[in-house]
């Protein structure tokens, strides 16, 4: 079982998921339980990363881990974050569905476990000016972030209900061309492509900024979920959640703090959300992209399981992943102890 655009070769794969024996994190006797005295985080620069963000930049995680620092890593690609976490890199990552699936097929089912959801939704086909319905995208360009991430199989999956046929070099009834979030933006306001499936805040900024407009909302393609989906969530390295259980659950700690704050106050989440984009990138968001994103996601420690196997699906449908068991994936007993103590409705794996 492996993707056909895999995270790793089979040879670095077997060198980095071998890596996993030693342990992750930083080891030191005088330091947490089982010796762990540092948690490395791996997150992205996203507002679908949202409770990453406003976490760290409010010190939820860290406060929530005690004696244990918080060590941050950023990524703009679910492939390096994963890669990450196989080489132990980093012991815990928010990410996106398909680089985890990704992942979980990699390694066999042995290299991570999903722990809790983060985000979802906020994602959809936006297009120029003149594309007023689905019959006018065939012969039309469009990007994706990256081949065979979650939007490019979102998109993929689209065509292929619509009886469309694409290839992964750009051929076909649409050409489908992988860019970057930020090459994206610039290439549609150029006119070079005419629309993008993309997550927030790009979403926003290609209608805000560019003009364009949305054509496909992906939560209408959910309707066995409500138009729930997960876009972003919570993994661990598995071996780490093994040997150090009470240090997961006080990230999980932190991490349902934060996502309580996010959705007590938005308007303070957006606050802080700004600040840290502007610490990491350099540059601070326009707010109202920031406010528009954050209208158009929900965050929610569900991982939303359903869509997770649907997804899967959706990437085998357009041959962009082999058959791949999941059971197993979700290590959802820490999140559900915490929640039942805290007298919360549990969610549900598999």
């Amino acid at each position: 079982m492996s993707m056909r655009t895999p995270v790793l070769s089979s040879v670095a794969a077997a060198a980095a998921i071998g890596l996993l024996a030693s342990g992750c994190g930083g080891v030191d006797d005088g330091g947490g339980a089982g010796g762990v005295d540092t948690l490395t985080l791996g997150y992205f620069p996203n507002i679908t990363h949202a409770p990453a963000l406003v976490g760290v930049e409010e010190g939820y995680l860290a406060d929530a881990l005690g004696d244990v620092e918080l060590s941050t890593q950023t990524f703009n690609a679910g492939p390096d974050a994963i890669n990450a976490l196989f080489s132990g890199e980093i012991d815990a990552t928010f990410i996106g569905p398909n680089p985890a699936v990704n992942g979980w097929s990699q390694s066999g089912g042995t290299a991570l476990r999903v722990i809790a959801g983060s985000t979802s939704g906020g994602a959809g086909l936006v297009v120029r000016e003149g594309i007023d319905g689905i019959e006018d995208l065939p012969g039309t360009t469009l990007s994706t972030p990256q081949l065979g991430n979650t939007q490019d199989v979102a998109l993929r999956w689209f065509a292929e209900e619509q009886g469309w046929e694409v290839d992964t070099e750009g051929g076909g009834d649409l050409s489908i061309v992988p860019q970057g979030n930020a090459e994206i933006v610039d290439a549609f306001v150029l006119g070079e492509i005419d629309g993008a499936w993309v997550p927030e805040p790009h979403l926003s900024r290609l209608v805000d900024e560019a003009g364009g407009k949305v054509l496909v909302d992906e939560a209408d393609l959910w309707p066995e979920t409500d138009g729930a989906f997960v876009t972003t969530h919570l993994i661990v390295n598995a071996d780490f959640l093994e040997d150090n259980p009470e240090i997961v659950a006080d990230l999980l700690r932190g991490h349902i703090e934060t996502v309580d704050r996010v959705n007590e106050d938005p308007e303070e989440a957006q606050r802080a959300t700004i600040a840290h984009l502007g610490a990491l990138t350099g540059s601070e968001p326009d707010p109202e992209v920031v406010a528009s994103a954050f209208d158009n996601v929900t965050f929610t420690v569900d991982p939303i399981a359903a869509s997770l196997r649907g997804g899967a699906e959706h990437a085998e449908a357009v041959g962009l992943l082999d058959p791949v068991d999941l059971e197993g994936i979700y290590a959802l007993d820490p999140l559900n102890g915490l929640l039942s103590e805290a007298g919360r409705d549990e969610v549900e794996g598999f």
